[in-house]
């Protein structure tokens, strides 16, 4: 090597050292530079995936999901490995032999963008597209892709590989406000990511290039190419076999819209539940993965809902049909297209399905639906039936033509029906053509025997008209041992109208309300044989507004009557009079205890017929207080929330009865004291065949006994001696009074009021078992009459009896446990005294047995016929007005 040679190549040495100096001052410097902005790797283990917020019911159906980013978090170990592999392939396949940053990606994008002038990819690894993704803007600068590899080469020397391709797995956006493959995998093909085939994965593993451009459901050419692509790769690199290939190569895009679908509908329930997590976590309940497990059970649930629409359907009904719901104009039946975008427009409401007609003969409708089809709507499925609306109290003839109310052009509701073949009558038929005649299996051998092949009957469908009811509802049902809420309805339709009447709309119960005013004489000293007067009374008192006259409902005065029978019967003026007795501030006083605020109540003689506005959870939570024996409980809605770890981060803890814990005479309610001497005595002095009977009784024991006593105790609202009696009249109203309708459900174990307002404008029935406390509320938004011939027994109980008809399905019967100083005596039905000589039982407060009655010559008759002879009158009156 000549000397000349020698020079130049030292030359070019110091010339490369330089350079290689020069460019890691230059690195240096920028590391410099940008090290202070760059977020720390620390935070990354931290970082919490923005996963909605969801509400369950007590057994685990979604209700609800709130929150911009539909996320659903997986652990790498639950993530299929060819799965893995098909990502790998699609984005870096050297992953796991790199340190964060691939310099010949790097270079191949330096290549593009000197050919181009303009930056065409990246060359970004699978951890460099994690910090973008966590930490920095997708913005194509220079600057962004220095801090990229910086914070690339940080979180490599932090993280161990799987847990870098965790995060990727969960955070990548995919399109369709999915973020991460689970969630992806859910919303493209409708099952988890462990469900999908090798086609389908690869389709997925082509989506974070560009969700929009490969996505298989906006663009399904291009994803399948980019599908294709990536199963080349994955062949190419060993990841799989040219069999696979083969299949997967040709497998069809399969892919379609999957929206988080929910598994019990119950909106009102879901927004109670949404508001009660925003205020224990903020904004955070709709990005950190909350879920919020309600006290709802999912059968009671959909068995509310279904009760209640049913129940103002029917009522609907029963007032007339109000006309199509608007009229198009008739050119617009030339345009299918624009019939399906105003249908589409128009929502669903209580399952009712909005549709334009297209024709009108006599006795048939054709429609066209929401989905293109045009069906029929036949006379006899809902148009022979009709009778127009002319207000709350009348209504029109029936129809004799379909073509006296409706027209072209018109857009009205129907109900989808399926009919069953055991329902339609359907037989089997044979198809007798030679095409499908094959030979008969039971023929002898070697006979040929052809028989033509049977063809079962399928179901079909009828659409039947229907008209969304104007009228509203409300139901709400709670566990009387901890006011734990099993169902809750708010309205015919969380679509028509956001409000919520069980907790927001205030009404007057009415007759609903008397119970509590009965309680309060009977816990006074009252007994339910009490005589009180059934007659006229008239007030003039300023505070009254004049002259006010209480009615019963019809109008008549039966004088003395019980006071069991009074309440049964729904007596208005026997609770104006009982209420006077009294004493109005008593009276407030004692019905506090069932958990009503006394500033809600009016301080005047109108609260004995139910004149204050109050909500049907409110009515709820104090008929509790009958079905638990006397406790008062709260409602609640939230059972607890579990974070996205599935750690509980809240658990509620409501007041809960607890029977086998000694009496705290602090929460208890003041007793007139027992004198078992005199109780003794008072037994002692009955005639033969008059020893005390106790009722027939079975335990009530829905909570373990050490998680009963862990909670916090319910106080006392009644003695139990004050529950047992109401509890005995209250069934009563379902034997013998304004609630016989409930009799239907053939159970002993069920007691509850109506309730009916002036007008009627608020139909009431709440009502009870040991295992549920349930009230139902029907009426106008805007206050207006339901109707001279609608009441709690017509409008709200049968909602009443339907829902609980399911709910108690199959549970036995359960009776409150008789308490101490409990007798029952024989009386005469009339006076209320004890006697010897037929009469009918009734029972009492051990020291408040009622004195033997004295006998003339001439006694009358009377016995229990009697009784059922008042129940039967009753039947026949309705329930009352308020004034």
């Amino acid at each position: 090597m000549t000397e000349k040679t020698r020079n130049r190549l030292l030359s070019l040495l110091w010339l490369g050292t330089a350079g290689i100096a020069a460019a890691a001052m230059a690195f240096a410097s920028i590391y410099l530079y940008l090290k202070p902005g760059l977020p720390s790797v620390e935070s990354l283990r931290d970082i919490r995936l923005q996963t909605p917020l969801r509400v369950y019911s007590r057994d685990m159906k979604l209700i609800g999901e709130f929150g911009e980013k539909r996320r659903n978090p997986i652990t790498i170990e639950q993530t299929p490995e060819l799965f893995v592999k098909a990502v790998l392939a699609a984005e870096d396949a050297g992953f796991y032999s790199h340190n964060g940053v691939s310099i010949k990606g790097l270079m191949r994008a330096a290549s593009q963008l000197l050919q181009s002038g303009a930056i065409q990819s990246g060359g970004s690894t699978l951890t460099m597209q994690v910090a973008r993704n966590f930490f920095l803007s997708r913005e194509q600068r220079f600057v962004r892709k220095f801090n990229e590899i910086l914070l690339s080469l940080q979180i490599e020397q932090e993280l161990d590989k799987d847990d870098i391709l965790e995060l990727y797995i969960n955070k990548i956006f995919l399109g369709n406000r999915a973020y991460g493959f689970q969630a992806a995998a859910h919303v493209y093909y409708g099952r988890g990511i462990d469900e999908l085939n090798l086609a389908q994965w690869a389709m997925m593993a082509g989506l974070p290039k560009a969700p929009s451009a490969y996505n298989p459901i906006a663009n399904p050419t291009r994803a399948l190419v980019r599908r294709n692509w990536i199963l080349k790769r994955m062949l190419e690199l060993g990841y799989i076999d040219q069999d696979d290939y083969k299949n997967s190569i040709t497998a069809p895009v399969t892919a379609s819209y999957h929206g988080r679908d929910l598994d019990l509908y119950a909106p009102y329930v879901a927004e109670m539940a949404r508001k009660e997590a925003v205020e224990l976590f903020g904004d955070a309940a709709y990005t950190d993965g909350y879920q919020v497990i309600t006290t709802v059970d999912s059968k009671l649930q959909a068995a509310a809902r279904d009760a209640l629409q049913k129940g103002l359907e029917t009522y609907d009904a029963r007032h007339g049909y109000r006309g199509p719901e608007q009229r198009l104009d008739a050119a617009l039946l030339q345009d299918s297209d624009q019939l399906v975008d105003l249908l589409k427009e128009i929502p669903v409401l209580g399952g009712l399905q909005p549709a334009v007609v297209t024709a009108v003969e006599p006795q048939r409708l054709r429609v066209q639906l929401r989905d293109r089809r045009v069906v029929e709507v036949l006379w006899e499925n809902g148009l022979s039936s009709i009778r127009p609306y002319l207000s709350e109290n009348a209504r029109g003839p029936s129809l004799k033509s379909a073509e006296e109310m409706f027209a072209p052009g018109d857009v009205i509701r129907l109900r989808r029906v399926e009919i069953s073949p055991e329902e339609s009558g359907d037989q089997p038929q044979p198809l007798e053509d030679e095409e499908h005649l094959a030979f008969d299996p039971f023929a002898d051998p070697g006979e040929e025997g052809a028989v033509a092949p049977v063809v079962e009957p399928q179901a079909r469908e009828e659409w039947h008209l229907a008209q969304v009811p104007e009228a509203q509802g409300a139901l709400v049902s709670l566990a009387p041992e901890d006011g734990a809420i099993r169902a809750l309805v708010g309205g015919y339709d969380f679509h028509q109208s956001h409000f919520n009447r069980v907790t927001q709309a205030a009404r007057q119960p009415g007759s609903n309300f008397k119970p509590f005013i009965y309680s309060s004489a009977i816990e006074k000293g009252y007994t339910a044989a009490s005589i009180i007067n059934d007659a006229p009374i008239i007030f003039e008192q300023t505070n009254l507004q004049d002259v006010w006259r209480p009615e019963n409902d019809t109008g008549k005065f039966l004088g003395p009557i019980r006071l069991r029978k009074a309440l049964y019967m729904s007596r208005n003026l026997v609770s104006i009079r009982l209420l006077q007795a009294l004493g109005i501030d008593y009276a407030l006083g004692f019905v506090e205890r069932f958990g009503f605020e006394r500033s809600k109540l009016a301080r005047n003689l109108t609260i004995a017929l139910g004149s204050s506005a109050l909500t049907p959870l409110e009515v709820a939570r104090g008929y509790a207080a009958f079905a638990n024996g006397g406790y008062r409980v709260e409602p609640y809605l939230v059972d607890r929330v579990l974070d996205v770890n599935g750690e509980v981060v809240y658990q509620a803890l409501p007041l809960t009865v607890c029977r086998d814990c000694p009496d705290d005479g602090g929460k208890a309610p003041p007793q007139e004291p027992v004198n078992l001497a005199d109780a003794q005595q008072e037994t002692e002095e009955l005639e033969p065949g008059e020893e005390p009977i106790e009722l027939r009784t079975l335990p009530v024991a829905p909570l373990d006994g050490a998680e009963e006593r862990a909670r916090p105790r319910a106080p006392r609202a009644i003695s139990p001696q004050t529950a047992y009696i109401m509890d005995s009249i209250l069934k009563d109203v379902i034997k013998r009074g304004t609630g016989r309708k409930a009799l239907v459900m053939k159970r002993g174990d069920i007691a509850g009021k109506t309730g009916t307002t002036n007008g009627p404008r608020d139909s009431w029935f709440s009502g009870y078992s040991s295992y549920l406390a349930t009230s139902t509320w029907v009426g106008f938004d805007s206050n207006g009459e339901l109707g001279k011939t609608e009441y709690g027994g017509t409008a709200a109980l049968p909602i009443w009896i339907d829902f609980m008809s399911t709910a108690l399905e199959g549970l036995p019967e359960r009776h409150l446990p008789q308490p101490d100083n409990i007798v029952t005596v024989r009386i005469n039905p009339r006076t209320g005294l004890r006697t010897s000589r037929g009469g009918m039982f009734e029972i009492f407060r051990a020291n408040r047995v009622p004195g033997r009655e004295t006998y003339s010559a001439y006694q009358p008759s009377y016995g229990d016929d009697e009784e059922d002879s008042e129940g039967e009158r009753s039947e026949e009156s309705l329930p009352e007005e308020l004034f």
